[in-house]
């Protein structure tokens, strides 16, 4: 058995050259590129149609827990009203919501405030290109 027919290609698909080494490597190379790029298209449709079902799924959660918490301050009023008049147990319960309200809106507009700022470290990379650049153009000089 010859050393071209152990390999498994026959002997006349075998590259006799360096040229044809380069080629061959060259369309390998491209072939695989093509098909590593279908894998991750492949892999990415997959993902967002998980992550479209996930996110129904959370606004569906979202909506329900929404109407949980309406349910909930209705018995918090009609808790109340057991001891105040009606009208005073929906005041206190729709204080204490503008109440909070308030206070997140102050802590997300704070946090919000902070995170629009320019990163530290942003400046600190502008500073190191420089650095490597001035390092580089005067090592060109000498």
């Amino acid at each position: 058995m010859s050393q071209d027919t152990m390999n498994g290609a026959p002997p006349q698909d075998r590259p006799t050259s360096l040229g044809g080494l380069v080629e061959q490597i060259s369309e390998q190379a491209s072939r695989l590129v093509r098909a590593e790029i279908a894998l991750a298209k492949a892999e990415l449709a997959d993902k967002a149609m998980k992550s479209g079902i996930g996110i129904g799924l959370f606004v569906a959660a979202l909506v329900v827990v929404l109407y949980g918490i309406g349910v909930l301050l209705l018995a918090a009023v009609y808790g109340l009203g057991t001891v105040w008049p009606m009208w005073l147990a929906a005041l206190a319960v729709g204080g204490f919501l503008v109440l909070v309200t308030l206070i997140l809106a102050l802590a997300g507009l704070a946090l919000l405030r902070n995170g629009t700022r320019k990163p530290e470290s942003m400046q600190r990379i502008k500073d190191d290109v420089t650095t490597i650049r001035t390092g580089i153009q005067e090592g060109l000089h000498r």
